[in-house]
């Protein structure tokens, strides 16, 4: 069995980690930096950006009453449950697409032509044919993110090394064997682009899916924040969906150092 002990770091590998957590540090310091000087009730940027402070404060009143994590957990569950869909989906119909020609020349024609429509242009049919329930929300970040991971993912499997393959036949491996030990594995990092493309498709739709008649959800609750010009209260819905977007990212970078710890990946 092999080890899959971690090496330790060389001494310029902890440099340069010592040095990244500096930079960040710096980077979050400016930030809030700009985020101080264009909230300045003397600017008139300062009537649209609230100033951290408030929408600390906004945080804190909405986490007293649990109404935050109510709004969280149901656009998390909306996203979870679009994207898991998807996912499900655009992963055998990429494979299909880039294993069985006849099945690529009927499907490919016409995910060109949808992936140029934006996904939003959908809401209306959605809202009439499944109504302004949970259903109407996850079908729409469905098409998002599907769209976006079935190309990329049927860019993978198209793109799988000839000679790996021509190694596999002339060691005598069938079809079958070929898609899953060569096709399959050879895909993977391509599958984990896809899911981080997907789940970053699926919370830039959240917003407008949750504009489909959402009691609950942290589109809803920007919205309404809006109507009444609550701007901490909608930079803290905003920033709360950064924050998310950035966990589902480390989720996923953890899958692929797993999946793929034979090849050497660089974080973005």
């Amino acid at each position: 069995m092999v080890s899959m002990r971690k090496r330790p770091l060389t001494p310029k590998e902890k440099h340069d980690r010592k040095m990244t957590i500096v930079y960040t540090a710096i980077s979050v310091i400016l930030a809030l930096a700009v985020w101080l000087t264009v909230s300045y009730p003397g600017f008139k940027s300062g009537r649209v950006f609230a100033p951290p402070q408030k929408v600390l404060t906004a945080f804190e009143e909405q986490a007293k009453t649990s109404l935050i994590w109510v709004h969280i957990g149901a656009s998390v569950y909306r996203v979870l449950v679009g994207f898991g869909l998807a996912f499900v989906v655009a992963v055998p119909t990429s494979f299909l697409m880039g294993w069985y020609k006849p099945f690529r020349e009927i499907v490919q024609p016409w995910l060109r032509f949808i992936r140029c429509i934006p996904p939003l242009a959908f809401i209306p049919l959605v809202i009439v044919g499944a109504g302004v329930g949970e259903s109407a929300k996850i079908i729409v970040i469905f098409i998002a993110a599907f769209l976006v991971m079935v190309i990329s993912i049927y860019g993978g499997v198209v793109n799988v090394d000839n000679t790996l393959i021509k190694a596999a036949r002339v060691l005598g491996a069938n079809d079958r064997t070929i898609f899953l030990k060569v096709i399959i594995p050879a895909s993977i990092p391509y599958i984990i682009i896809g899911a981080r493309l997907g789940l970053s498709s699926s919370l830039t739709t959240l917003i407008a899916a949750e504009l489909t008649g959402a009691q609950r959800g942290l589109g809803q609750m920007i919205q309404e924040a809006a109507n009444y010009f609550k701007m901490d209260v909608v930079l803290m819905g905003i920033i709360i969906i950064g924050v998310v977007g950035l966990l589902f990212e480390k989720i996923v970078s953890i899958a692929e150092r797993r999946l793929t710890a034979w090849q050497e990946t660089r974080e973005m």
